[in-house]
């Protein structure tokens, strides 16, 4: 599994970091950001549905 944001989605609400430390990041002007290459480790999948489903504007995907 996978993660991915789609910067020109993303409005900054900041609920993929908030929910998912371990999977998302925030830039300096607070919008989310992948840590890494995206790679979900074992354990984290539920962290990154978790994400995905309270994106308001569905910015992450799972690949």
């Amino acid at each position: 599994m996978k993660v991915k944001i789609n910067p020109e989605r993303c409005q900054g609400h900041g609920r993929c970091y908030d929910l998912a430390p371990g999977l998302f990041s925030e830039d300096d002007e607070g919008y989310g950001q992948v840590v890494g290459d995206g790679v979900v480790p074992p354990g984290e999948e539920q962290p990154a549905r978790l994400a995905l489903s309270n994106c308001p504007e569905r910015a992450i995907e799972i690949l």
